[in-house]
């Protein structure tokens, strides 16, 4: 029974003994696919799961372009979609991979003739829409192109967009429609003995995508990059996409993931990286763990808990923060975290891996958490 002193401290005595032997994270099994690698960055295998978004510039405005592809990479992006469109955009998207560091992939719809330009320009891998992409000839200058440069292409198919004769086989857009319009590709490239390749079956339906990346998944070795596509504002398209990603990342399946939002894309890898932390895939940045308030809460928790989001949001280092404002679950929670405070009454009981450490008050709360996670050294660094 945790004891709260009239003057409002959780009494240090009670914890000052207690280590907890926190269990080793396991992580869900991954499906064993190929391995690509998208300018430096491993996809697939054992690979840490990326995160990707795409820019929402014009892509002929290359400072635009370079300026948000910079942003995205300060908050953790992995990998930058670019689309190219338009012949300005094919003609820029040399100098846009020549002012940046974080891989690139340019999109193509349509146009093949793009994806050459894009290819000789330097991207790092090629995204193509089957549904939109015509011809097979054309299909294979783009794989002899990427297959010369050493390239990954992923191969995009989407609900909205199948070939028209694989909708008049299903009647609509279906598990199944979307499986064979992506082997169908996939085919192709062997053909041509070019097998790097990703592929993506991504629908605004959600139980439509996990059910075509399920049989993705069952019955080939192929790296997928996991999505539902045009999700929405960030409210809505971050629950599709918790439970549509999130479902599959915890089934083994998936190598890559961006989140669509009708938001910035700095937006879209915040909630692709929490959707990796909450199943514990991914340990790059600091997590924080608060509680939901009720009645009992005796401190500004949601001020402390924005504060120190703000302050530690670029910090890329693996630790996990619990900030609870009661005695109920607040120092077993606590105390679990790398750093912790269990708050009461205006003060808090710090933590430091199990151990109560010492005493702080509201006011201090922030600077110090943020003291401690500076100071903080994870057991990979010891």
């Amino acid at each position: 029974m945790i004891e709260v002193k009239e003057n409002g401290f959780i009494e240090l005595e009670q914890f000052k003994a207690v280590k907890k032997e926190r269990p080793v994270n396991e992580k869900y099994p991954r499906r064993k696919t190929r391995v690509l690698n998208v300018g430096g960055v491993p996809m697939g295998g054992n690979s840490p799961i990326s995160v990707q978004t795409m820019t929402k510039t014009k892509t002929h405005d290359i400072k635009a372009t370079v300026d948000q592809i910079h942003r995205v990479a300060e908050v953790g992006a992995d990998i930058v979609r670019v689309t190219v469109n338009t012949l300005e955009a094919a003609e820029a998207i040399a100098e846009i991979v020549k002012q940046t560091k974080t891989p690139i992939v340019a999109d193509i719809h349509f146009n093949y003739t793009f994806a050459l330009k894009s290819i000789l320009g330097g991207v790092a891998g090629v995204r193509i829409n089957p549904g939109n992409i015509g011809k097979r000839e054309r299909i294979e200058k783009v794989l002899r192109a990427a297959k010369e440069r050493g390239i990954p292409i992923r191969i995009g198919v989407n609900s909205g967009s199948l070939e028209k004769d694989i909708l008049e086989k299903h009647g609509y857009p279906t598990d199944e429609a979307l499986f064979e319009s992506a082997m169908r590709h996939v085919e192709i490239a062997h053909d041509c003995g070019f097998e790097d390749i990703a592929v993506s079956v991504k629908s605004t339906s959600v139980p439509l995508m996990i059910s075509a990346y399920r049989l993705i998944a069952e019955r080939t070795d192929i790296p997928l990059h996991l999505g539902v596509t045009e999700a929405g504002t960030q409210r809505v398209g971050t629950i599709k996409s918790a439970i549509g990603i999130g479902t599959l990342l915890a089934e083994g399946i998936g190598d890559t993931i961006r989140v669509s939002l009708t938001d910035e894309p700095e937006k879209e890898i915040e909630v692709g990286k929490e959707i990796l932390r909450s199943l514990g895939l991914s340990q790059r940045n600091v997590e924080i763990i608060s509680c939901p308030t009720c009645g009992r809460l005796d401190v500004d928790l949601f001020s402390i808990v924005n504060q120190l989001e703000e302050r530690t949001k670029h910090i890329r280092k693996p630790v996990k923060v619990s900030i609870l404002g009661c005695a109920v679950n607040g120092p077993g929670e606590a105390a679990d975290a790398d750093i912790g405070i269990a708050a009461s009454k205006g003060k808090g009981l710090l933590f430091r891996k199990g151990i109560a450490i010492r005493h702080v008050l509201e006011a201090d709360i922030v600077d110090e958490l943020y003291k401690e996670i500076m100071e903080f050294v994870p057991e990979e660094f010891n």
